[in-house]
């Protein structure tokens, strides 16, 4: 299975994650807790692992599995950092409007970039690094509305608090996916028991968060395992299945290729939803929508073509001493 199959099925799911979950509601709203779906996606993806571990083990002997606490201590942390992340997120909500975070939550691909550079000592050429700018300015093109639509007075106006909010955002999205990545790759453990130790922290966190709801609303609604599939509906279910399938997608890609391949994918998924929904919610597209794609697409061809699709490299000529064929001469003795 190759990375650019992945990246691309990585895509499509990713880019029917918004639809699934709009067509999941109500008049409007949710019947069902919210918080509950990706407490079920972690589950989904803990199953799947373990099933696709178990099978492995079975197969093949030599399977690699490190249990050195050292090591397993490890895999709670971008669980503890996407949850800081999600803080984050609503604190930022506050300061700005949800234009504005769209527009500056494209930071993540920059700062994805430089950390990739900084803490996995992963060089990128110039042309990779334009090409990353120019894939953060395509995706901002495409979200920013015309005039007429919203006032252009209040694009990106937001206290000082929401800029740094934003930031910090992006840079705890950037550290969280490359320090997966240095997980994935600090070993040759199988890819199935990395995911297990990570989809185990992802689910006890996020069941965490359930009981913490329940606290804070003091019980209110009933403890969350009574209430937990109320509501529910095959779209819901859809959505599970999504996010579930996208997470698994996503270690596979950490594993086997890098993090600049997951920003592109979502990237493009992004793109791909908002086309998607000219045909489904009646989306009027817009110049800034198509001038973004374009600029997407260069950014894509920029970064994985070779340098000299990109570039005319001058042919230089040989030698002429290189171009003459060696002559021995045995010399006679008289």
């Amino acid at each position: 299975m190759q990375w650019f199959f992945v990246a691309a099925l990585l895509t499509i799911l990713t880019s029917s994650q918004g639809i699934l979950t709009t067509l999941s509601q109500s008049n409007g709203g949710y019947k069902y807790d919210y918080a509950t779906v990706p407490f079920l996606a972690e589950v989904f993806k803990l199953v799947v692992s373990s099933i696709l571990l178990w099978r492995e083990v079975r197969t093949s002997p030599s399977v690699r599995m490190t249990t050195d606490w050292k090591c397993v201590r490890l895999f709670p942390i971008p669980s503890i950092i996407y949850l800081i992340h999600n803080n984050v997120q609503f604190a930022t909500l506050t300061y700005v409007d949800t234009s504005t975070y769209q527009i500056m939550g494209n930071l993540k691909i920059v700062t994805t970039g430089i950390l990739f550079r900084l803490f996995l000592k992963k060089k990128l050429s110039n042309l990779q690094w334009m090409a990353i700018i120019l894939l953060a300015v395509g995706t901002t093109t495409s979200q920013v509305k015309g005039c007429g639509q919203s006032s252009c007075d209040s694009l990106l106006s937001a206290p000082i608090q929401g800029y740094l909010f934003g930031i910090l955002s992006a840079c705890l999205s950037a550290l969280a996916g490359v320090y997966t990545e240095f997980l994935m790759k600090k070993n040759n453990d199988s890819l199935y028991w990395q995911n297990v130790q990570l989809y185990t922290f992802g689910a006890i966190f996020n069941m965490a968060r359930l009981v913490l709801d329940d606290f804070t609303s003091g019980f209110e609604k009933g403890p969350w395992w009574q209430r937990l599939f109320d509501g529910y509906s095959l779209a819901t279910w859809m959505v599970i299945l999504n996010l579930g399938s996208s997470g698994l997608l996503v270690s596979w890609l950490m594993k086997y290729a890098d993090n600049i391949v997951k920003v592109y994918s979502t990237s493009m998924a992004m793109l791909l939803t908002m086309i998607l929904s000219v045909y489904l919610f009646n989306f009027k597209p817009t110049l800034q929508l198509f001038l973004g794609i374009i600029i997407c697409m260069m950014s894509v061809h920029m970064y994985f073509a070779p340098p000299n699709v990109l570039v005319d490299l001058p042919v230089t000529a040989k030698p002429e001493h290189e171009n003459l064929k060696e002559v021995s001469i045995e010399r006679v003795n008289s």
